[in-house]
């Protein structure tokens, strides 16, 4: 008999992992399906598939899922992390392989009511809902909580196989998995940005600003000290290592400040619609100043500005 092939999709997390074995175990031909974004990769993802020997494909997403972090139907959590329109969007690009390439469903590490707000009944169903896959979608870890699919009605799936997990407690999962000798699995959500409250701050600051802003924009803010002077970003770097990124990444627009006779902080100068940009400039100097510690008490100190490829001194 031909095995069933089901896509699951995967973070590398616990949840993840525990969903994709229990299929496993009833002989089900997975496939694990992570996505990549401006905010997430899937280096846990590969690093737990090949721990449980299961093949994963990584699909990037990242000018999708940007427009929907900037306005999500469905809001925020704590920071800036759309969960529910988020998991929609990778279920929907699941159903697309789902149906091109001929599996029989998608399932899921979703836990009934972990994530209070991501992961209650009603959001849980928003989600099927939003996905159009109906009576295709598993949660084997809350499936016998849960409505039954398509699959388990025609008896494909054993339902009494599958489990009725609810609730923030692991103490399930991680039973499993030392039953099964899984020894490593990411923390929860812990491969998000989106769910860092830091960043989710430097990351409304930006939306606030700037709604129309790109991927560029959002790299920037993983590296550097951030400041706003009304509608200009001022990036100071805080080693030589993001000074080399903040290069990197500069566009032909930006400004580049660093001290012409000593090393220290590399500030970058992006101008979104503000008028005053002379303000911007000797902000800038003055953080470089701040922040560098080899021109403590020193006086005349020559900038090297960097405008549209042109240096400049002052």
């Amino acid at each position: 008999m031909k095995k069933i092939k089901a896509l699951v999709l995967f973070s590398g997390g616990l949840d993840s992992i525990i969903a994709a074995e229990l299929l496993k175990r009833q002989n089900i031909e997975i496939l694990a399906l992570s996505f990549k974004s401006y905010f997430f990769d899937g280096k846990e993802a590969k690093k737990a598939a090949e721990s449980i020997k299961i093949p994963l494909r990584i699909v990037d997403f990242s000018e999708e899922h940007l427009k929907l972090v900037i306005n999500p139907r469905h809001g925020y959590g704590k920071s800036v992390n759309p969960c529910i329109d988020c998991h929609a969007l990778m279920l929907k690009k699941a159903k697309e392989i789902m149906e091109k390439e001929k599996f029989a469903f998608v399932a899921t590490g979703e836990v009934l009511g972990q994530r209070p707000m991501s992961q209650n009944k009603q959001s849980l169903r928003t989600v099927l809902r939003e996905s159009n896959l109906e009576g295709y979608l598993l949660r084997p870890l809350s499936a016998k909580l849960l409505d039954e699919t398509i699959l388990e009605k025609k008896g494909l799936i054993d339902r009494q196989k599958l489990l009725d997990i609810s609730g923030r407690s692991r103490k399930k999962q991680i039973e499993l998995a030392k039953k099964w000798g899984i020894k490593e699995y990411s923390t929860p959500a812990g491969g998000c940005l989106l769910t860092d409250l830091e960043f989710g701050r430097k990351l409304k600051e930006l939306i606030n600003n700037y709604p129309k802003f790109s991927g560029n924009d959002v790299q920037l803010l993983k590296i550097g000290r951030h400041f706003w002077q009304e509608k200009t970003k001022i990036i100071i770097g805080r080693n030589e290592k993001e000074n080399k990124q903040i290069k990197k990444l500069s566009r032909p627009k930006d400004i580049l400040i660093e001290m012409n006779d000593f090393p220290g902080p590399l500030a970058l100068i992006r101008n979104y619609e503000s008028k005053n940009i002379n303000k911007s400039l000797k902000e800038a100097k003055s953080l470089i100043l701040k922040y560098s510690n080899k021109v403590k008490n020193k006086t005349n100190i020559v900038f090297n500005i960097k405008k549209d490829s042109q240096d400049l001194f002052n």
